[in-house]
């Protein structure tokens, strides 16, 4: 069945909105032949709110780097046509160092050194946990110079490096999921986001989306947030999720 124009049109909005949440936006280019990794990386990536990029092998990797220029590069090392070895080589050969972070199914140290011999910066090994590859771009992106950005909602600030928050002057005590939730939360500002999408990432996809947990960490959240009478920004959308936005 054909999408209606009215759905599409949502749908971009949608993804509009989830890559223009921060003040500063990392591009990053994904190639990877593996589609299921591929396009989950992707949603990952832009739930972070990164710009992305994909293809599925390394001839498009280098098509893409040379017209659009990413600040950071995720290859699978293993692709048809161009490897992710000789990607990563000929970027080096221009004298261009933007963060490379190899990905590769292989687990012998030689095949470890040879990306790094070949210019990368870092090596991650599948399967490999979300937040630790999300942790290793941050770093990678933080060490190239390019700003993460920090995040806010009304009169809510989120710094991200140093995990602080604070309302109108006020600093949050707030637990690591506390945080987690309420970044994912803010990135994707008006967007409302499923219980499936929150527990994928904030929790990695570890409880049933029947659990109660999301519930009782949006309550903390809220009592957190709300403290003095402050406004709600966390809003329940009833059947479909959770969303943050300012009271209208």
């Amino acid at each position: 069945m054909a999408q209606s124009p009215s759905r599409a049109v949502g749908a971009l909005t949608v993804l509009s909105l989830l890559c223009a949440t921060i003040s500063s936006v990392a591009t990053i280019l994904i190639a990877e032949d593996d589609r299921r990794v591929r396009e989950s990386l992707d949603r990952a990536l832009q739930l972070e709110g990164y710009d992305v990029l994909t293809a599925n092998d390394g001839a498009r990797a280098l098509e893409l780097f040379q017209d659009l220029g990413p600040d950071l590069l995720l290859l699978d090392v293993s692709m048809p046509n161009v490897d992710g070895l000789t990607v990563c080589r000929t970027v080096r050969s221009k004298g261009d160092d933007t963060p490379i972070l190899m990905l590769t199914a292989r687990h012998e140290i030689d095949d470890r050194v040879a990306g790094l011999d070949a210019g990368a910066d870092d090596y991650l090994v599948k399967p490999f946990a979300l937040e630790e590859l999300l942790a290793r771009v941050r770093a990678r992106l933080r060490t190239a110079g390019v700003d993460d950005g920090d995040l806010s909602i009304g009169d809510l600030r989120m710094n991200l490096e140093g995990r602080r928050v604070d309302r109108a002057g006020r600093m949050l005590d707030l637990s690591r999921t506390e945080f987690d939730l309420l970044e994912v939360l803010v990135r994707n500002q008006g967007v409302v986001l499923g219980r499936d999408v929150l527990y994928e990432r904030v929790w990695g996809g570890e409880l049933d989306v029947e659990s109660k947990t999301l519930d009782v960490y949006v309550g903390y959240l809220r009592k957190k947030l709300e403290e003095g009478d402050a406004t709600r920004l966390v809003h329940t959308v009833r059947g479909l999720g959770y969303v943050a936005r300012e009271d209208a």
